[in-house]
């Protein structure tokens, strides 16, 4: 169970501290206090298309990214180049970065960078790759991946689209993905994009337990070309 801590520095949003345990390992991670808080005073989100609704959405702790990062702290990735999509606070590349996986963290929320770089120097880890990205957009020079990796990423119906698109592009001819996928709807549509995008498919379902804000249920969607 992560203990929380709250902090309010003078910055025009509140931030919280929190001790998330995975495997063996404590994580220190810096994140919004909640969904209500926002500050867009260049515009830089809004360019983007981020609402104000949507704008916290990147930096909370949601419960199917504690999954992720438990499902690839079992896993053998060494050797491997991974890629996660929004990645958030970046909570699951810290993990494989303190494992000495080749990670690339991405997002294009314009303060994704800022919180991730934090949090890895709040967890004393050399500086991490992040590369920002956008699977609505086209993304020049990103490269290709063995597995790319990500949580909560279909909360629209065009995402099953526009998702399966980016991993195809930028996977490795025999690469995989993995998806945790806290039962949205537009799993079923997205596993279809795939299927058609050569990739083989099987899943496994999981039930977050703990706080009553963390607890939630889903799928952990594997994909291999």
């Amino acid at each position: 169970m992560p203990k929380v801590f709250l902090h309010t520095p003078r910055l025009p949003y509140q931030l919280r501290d929190q001790l998330i345990h995975i495997d063996t390992h404590d994580y220190h991670i810096r994140s919004l206090l909640d969904r209500q808080q926002f500050s867009d005073e260049d515009a830089l989100a809004a360019d983007l298309g981020i609402s104000s609704a949507t704008w916290a959405l990147f930096g909370v702790v949601w419960p199917s990214s504690r999954v992720l990062a438990r499902q690839v702290s079992g896993m053998a990735l060494q050797g491997l180049k991974v890629l996660e999509i929004g990645c958030g606070l970046g909570l699951t590349s810290i993990v494989l970065h303190r494992m000495g996986v080749d990670i690339t963290a991405s997002d294009y929320h314009p303060l994704a960078r800022e919180f991730l770089e934090r949090n890895v120097q709040r967890n004393a880890l050399p500086p991490l790759k992040y590369r920002a990205g956008n699977w609505e957009s086209n993304n020049p020079g990103l490269g290709e991946f063995d597995l790319i990796i990500g949580s909560d990423l279909l909360y629209q119906p065009r995402h099953a689209q526009q998702v399966s698109a980016f991993i195809a592009l930028h996977s490795e001819s025999g690469g995989a993905a993995l998806v945790v996928d806290p039962d949205r709807g537009n799993r079923n549509a997205f596993t279809r994009c795939m299927l058609g995008l050569g990739f083989r498919h099987h899943f496994e379902r999981f039930k977050e337990e703990g706080l009553a804000e963390a607890r939630c249920k889903g799928r952990i969607l594997h994909y291999q070309r």
